[in-house]
């Protein structure tokens, strides 16, 4: 399967996650079902529900989720794009 086969059986909500992946996250994470995150510190989207659910995501996207690391930009989402990025994580599992 091709990445735009990939792309194209996912649902509305979890393509719109999948924008919000690539267009804020894909620098550090890797968003895709198989390879290594370009910054070797940043775990691979689809290993999080291996660490908690992802749903516990949530209050931190809301708040503006912060880490450890100062190089991670803090991001603060929309209900409706929490929804759309815990979607598009599901869909990794």
């Amino acid at each position: 399967m091709t990445a735009l086969d990939a792309a194209m059986a996912l649902s509305p909500s979890e393509q719109r996650g999948l924008v919000f992946a690539k267009t804020n996250c894909s620098q550090c994470h890797s968003i895709d079902p198989v390879g290594p995150s370009p910054l070797s510190l940043a775990p691979p989207f689809r290993d999080l529900h291996e660490r908690y659910p992802v749903e516990d995501l949530q209050e931190s996207l809301a708040e503006g989720i912060r880490t450890g690391h100062p190089s991670m930009p803090e991001f603060q989402l929309a209900p409706d794009q929490i929804g759309d990025f815990i979607a598009f994580l599901k869909s990794l599992e």
